[in-house]
């Protein structure tokens, strides 16, 4: 395992003496798992009462892990929170968490299931990947004892860790992650900073992180940009959020935009929009899986490239607003009106004919399209979008979003809404944006939420287009940018921008105080 204090000269190094015996390809695996939860309790349950559920869990795990290896995977990925589930207070989720160590110690679980305490959980997982020959990634949660004097210690006298652990196919703790960026699970910490965690195998170079991760610089770009990793172990508990954040819609879609392979596992929970799973490489999805019908879970395989980066099949470097400031802007409609996206202030155009130019701007944001549709549907209403600023409640995210979307109804108030089917179809459409991020992610969602492998590329000037000829009815098509540099709380490193400030006020005070100093 590799962490943030891996220098990235020496990570390029590894880089490169790795590609000599490589595979060029390999099967990976996904599940999708439907978690058997726990009984709702205010009081923490039995340790004993905790591995039974999480036995449970993993007795379905086992079977998928299987046939998983069964059918020639190399690796597979499981979702977030699959082994007990996700609605816990801090005493609550105790008897659930283990203590995993670094795996700098060279530990085999299966074979020393008692040298770091009870670990009934890792030892088990160990032995699922040891007996299948396959590389498995868990989440499970982490607990850390720490002096409770201590100001940054818990009152319990623990650190608990939302926590990835891979295990190779000898059985051996390879890895381990604590998610950095925690979304409402106030039964973890924070750890100290993001890490940096990656592995070497003889198919490629991997990184992980976990669900909310992947809208921030670190780890999530990080791993790509000064690491170099070939593919990304991406376990979640995604709550689907349409138009623009479905599980399938933006996954493929950062697989893209960063040019690595995504191992995505969901977990399945109908009743809070979770579903979404897939495998996703720079060149569109192999494999996905969206279902809000049924209760099942889901094992999703696919050969890919083990270095997609080196690949002649990986599209050439995108400038992203290179079309969009150097045409004329089109014509900017006077009836633009302000319509929401969730809590996020769009301004929209309508598309009132079935063909046209449009130009619709925000800020610093102008977002371009041209489009023909095969035929316009009169009960249907598509605008063009544009949002640039701090996303949602928390106002920390900076985005730039362009977007065309169908409205929920052909009242233009509900435009933004989720809606999940659509009978418009489009011949051509091109869609481009004046972004000042080069991390810009391109997403097609059609008609029952499917994607669109295939049907849409990316040029090397921004533009988004459709390609093959029309695809099925049009739900959103968007290009969706992230700006780190721009965020209210982190910077590109991952400092607090607050932190920062406070830093120069009291360099500035230091200078000051040192000038009247020398004039005294």
């Amino acid at each position: 395992m590799v962490t943030s204090s891996f220098p990235t000269s020496v990570a390029v190094f590894a880089l490169i003496t790795l590609q000599v015996g490589t595979q060029d390809s390999f099967i990976a695996a996904v599940y999708e798992h439907a978690v058997i939860l726990p009984n709702k309790t205010k009081t923490p349950v039995s340790q004993e009462d905790a591995l039974n559920l999480m036995n449970k869990n993993i007795d379905i795990l086992e079977r998928a892990i299987k046939q998983a290896a069964e059918q020639g995977a190399r690796i597979i990925v499981t979702p977030e929170d699959a082994l007990y589930g996700w609605e816990f207070t801090r005493e609550t989720v105790f008897p659930y968490l283990e203590d995993i160590p670094d795996p700098q110690v060279n530990w085999i679980p299966c074979q020393d299931s008692h040298r770091f305490g009870h670990t009934p959980v890792q030892a088990r997982l160990s032995c699922l990947a040891k007996n299948n020959s396959i590389y498995v990634l868990a989440n499970l949660g982490d607990k850390k004892p720490c002096n409770s004097r201590h100001s940054t210690c818990p009152p319990n006298g623990y650190f608990q860790y939302n926590s990835n652990v891979v295990y190779n196919t000898e059985g051996k703790l390879v890895a381990r992650y604590h998610k950095y960026h925690l979304y409402s699970e106030y039964q973890f910490d924070v750890p100290e900073k993001p890490e940096l965690v990656t592995f070497n195998t003889t198919f490629g170079r991997f990184g992980i992180f976990t669900c909310f991760d992947i809208f921030f610089y670190d780890p999530a770009v990080t791993l790509v940009k000064d690491f170099h990793v070939d593919t990304i172990l991406f376990p979640t508990a995604w709550k689907n959020v349409l138009p623009l954040l479905t599980a399938i819609e933006f996954h493929s879609a950062w697989a893209m935009g960063m040019g690595v392979n995504l191992l995505a596992a969901n977990t399945h929970h109908v009743s809070l929009n979770m579903t979404g799973s897939g495998i996703y490489t720079p060149n569109g999805p192999k494999v996905y899986h969206y279902d809000m019908k049924t209760e099942l879970g889901k094992l999703l395989l696919s050969e890919v490239d083990s270095h997609p980066l080196s690949s002649l099949a990986h599209p050439t470097a995108v400038n992203w607003s290179a079309y969009a400031t150097t045409i004329k802007p089109f014509p900017v409609q006077k009836n633009t009106f302000k319509g929401f996206i969730s809590r996020d202030g769009f301004n929209f155009t309508e598309l009132f004919e079935n063909a046209g130019n449009l130009t619709v701007c925000q800020k610093e944001l102008c977002c371009h399209l041209s489009y023909r549709m095969l035929q316009k549907e009169e009960n249907e209403v598509y605008v063009l979008g544009a949002f640039a600023g701090l996303h949602g409640r928390r106002r920390r995210e900076y985005w730039q979003v362009c977007t065309m979307l169908k409205c929920k109804t052909t009242n233009l108030t509900t435009c933004g809404r989720p809606v999940e089917t659509a009978s418009t179809r489009f011949e051509m459409f091109s869609l481009s944006g004046t972004f000042g991020t080069k991390y810009v992610f391109p997403e097609v969602l059609l008609t029952e939420i499917h994607l669109s492998p295939g049907k849409f590329e990316v040029l090397k000037d921004g533009r988004l287009v459709n390609k093959n000829g029309s695809s099925r009815p049009i739900l959103t098509v968007s290009l969706f940018g992230r700006w780190y540099t721009k965020d209210s709380f982190y910077n590109s490193s991952g400092t607090s921008n607050s932190a920062i400030t406070y830093l120069l006020i009291f360099i500035l005070l230091m200078i000051l105080a040192l000038q009247n100093i020398v004039m005294v």
